[in-house]
């Protein structure tokens, strides 16, 4: 209702809008309602938890554990607004040690679903079931053993606009798969078991961190990792605990998603955690590649925030660089002196095919390589240092996008290898099949999450890897849209990366000349399909200046 004159009028909201809007804040798709139900489960002492879902988690979502459940009295009121079991006062919230609290978990899923709640704990005769439904409470006994199952069915159905703008049921499936890896990882003495439509795609056995990365991974990833654990005491400072696993960096994946990070046994997506992880990999990592690698922080709760986001997707820490510290010297110890050797790969065997325009580099002159990496040209006045690889990606990636104007050949594999894919990635074929196809992969399923390759792209020339696959999915599970804002293009700047040469790679003139001219022929010379800069200007005035000679030319 507005005034007379136009002005709005401010008004109070009605309780039942209230609760909606509170619920939306922290039930945004099926797979939040998920993560909420699995920290109330661990939160319980949970050793096994078992997630259902039917139709991505539209239809229907259930989560069982074996945790300590509730009585009824604690059962009804659960389901109530601002309710916990996790802190008594203000001055509990700097301490809490669970994953974080709101009492919100249930009446924010029971706002925008049906909700049903089992539970049991060891010293009750029988269990209790609370179902919620339309804001109306029925509570009943019924049987179960210890531990709490929560059912949650026809997710915003009273929300259509919400409902609408959710991805295909695939893609919020694939969400859902990407969080239980995530909480199954950084949790590895926890039991997990996640199905979809009856078909179980995630299992881990609570035996360890190595055995989880079997699990969501596979053998060949296991097989090339070391767990470890380090602790860090700075001056004035509690001891920070780093402990995980990192996969050498022989196995890469083109996105930083795969590095997992948990904070007092809660995954988190911490920037900083990730970055420090990365800074402990250094230079090991190739250019653009990123490694996969679970690191769990402990702390003080004193020392960490939990409640900082409504959704409890990060954390703040009280001093960053303490933290960052810790991390980045626990990975780098861990990694120190293992045998970490990666092959070059590119073939020398196929040569590169001559670009027909005007080059921009046609007066440069390749005079020397650097450290395998750097391609040193005279260019008149100016020394030119070339990223060999960023040079590569980018006359690749424009090659690729020529062949992708009309479609990418492939080629037919026979035998067909197979690819061991996470859930995620394996929801991720079916949620964009028609747009990886695009790009010349054939990708049949072959067992759960297990495909078969029957073709790959052949850009260039040379049949792309099964790290290519990987690298394919990852484009759409790193964006947090249902779909990425421009999926194709991102793809083929991935794809452009694994012809390319990399760090290692010794270089004849006549490949680094040609490179050179390739380089030039392009309409964009001077970056990469990623961003980073191609080539490094040096003029002969700052040569001679840095040498003190001032009133010296040359040619």
């Amino acid at each position: 209702m507005t005034a007379s004159d136009g002005a709005m009028t401010v008004r109070t909201l009605d309780t039942e809008t209230i609760e909606r809007i509170a619920a939306g804040e922290v039930v945004t798709r099926p797979a939040s309602a998920v993560a909420e139900l699995i920290e109330n489960a661990l939160d319980a002492g949970a050793t096994r938890i078992e997630i259902t879902a039917e139709n991505g988690g539209l239809d229907r979502i259930r989560v069982e554990d074996d945790g300590h459940g509730m009585n009824e009295a604690d059962a009804t009121l659960a389901v109530q607004h601002h309710t916990t079991s996790k802190i008594e006062d203000a001055t509990d919230v700097e301490h809490v040690e669970t994953l974080g609290f709101r009492g919100e978990a249930l009446p924010s899923i029971a706002a925008v679903a049906r909700l049903e709640l089992t539970t049991k704990t060891a010293d009750t005769i029988a269990g209790t079931r609370v179902t919620v439904e339309d804001g109306e409470t029925s509570v009943e006994t019924a049987g179960r053993g210890v531990g709490t199952t929560v059912e949650a069915s026809d997710l915003f159905s009273s929300l259509p606009v919400r409902r609408e703008s959710l991805g295909s049921p695939s893609q919020e499936f694939a969400r859902m798969s990407q969080l239980v890896s995530h909480y199954a990882l950084t949790r590895p003495t926890v039991r997990f078991r996640l199905t979809h439509n009856d078909r179980t795609v995630v299992s881990t056995p609570g035996t360890g961190r190595t055995d989880a990365v079997l699990a969501v991974y596979d053998r060949s990833t296991a097989g090339q990792s070391t767990e470890f654990e380090f602790a860090f005491e700075a001056e004035s400072e509690a001891t920070v605990h780093v402990r995980g696993l990192l996969v050498y960096p022989a196995v890469t994946r083109s996105k930083p998603t795969h590095v997992y990070t948990a904070v007092n046994g809660r995954p988190v997506g911490n920037t900083m955690m990730r970055n420090a992880a990365l800074a402990g990999y250094g230079s090991l990592l190739p250019s653009d590649r990123y490694p996969i690698a679970i690191v769990s922080v402990s702390l003080a709760p004193e020392a960490v925030d939990v409640n900082v986001h409504p959704a409890k997707e990060t954390v703040r820490f009280v001093d960053d660089e303490w933290v960052a510290t810790a991390v980045e010297r626990g990975v780098s110890d861990a990694l120190s002196g293992t045998d970490l050797s990666r092959q070059a790969e590119f073939d020398f065997d196929a040569p590169i095919t001559e670009k027909s325009s005007t080059s921009a580099f046609d007066d440069v002159s390749v005079i020397g390589q650097f450290r395998g990496l750097y391609l040193l040209c005279d260019a008149g006045d100016e020394l030119l240092v070339v990223d060999q690889h960023a040079a590569h990606e980018r006359v690749n990636y424009e090659r690729l996008q020529e062949l992708a104007a009309d479609e990418i050949s492939s080629v037919s594999l026979d035998p067909s290898p197979t690819l061991s894919l996470t859930a995620a990635e394996a929801a991720t074929i079916e949620a964009h099949r028609d747009a990886i196809e695009s790009l010349g992969f054939q990708l049949e399923a072959f067992g759960t999450n297990t495909y078969r390759a029957t073709a790959m792209p052949a850009p260039l020339g040379r049949v792309a890897d099964s790290e290519a696959v990987h690298d394919v999915l990852d484009t759409f599970l790193a964006d947090d849209t249902p779909s990425p804002t421009d999926p194709r293009d991102a793809l083929l700047a991935d794809l452009a990366c694994h012809p390319s040469f990399r760090a290692g790679d010794e270089l004849s003139r006549s490949e680094a000349t040609a490179l050179v001219e390739q380089l030039g022929a392009c309409e964009q010379s001077f970056s990469c399909p990623h961003g980073r800069p191609t080539v490094l200007s040096i003029g002969e005035s700052m040569l001679a200046r840095s040498f003190d000679r001032q009133n010296t030319r040359f040619g």
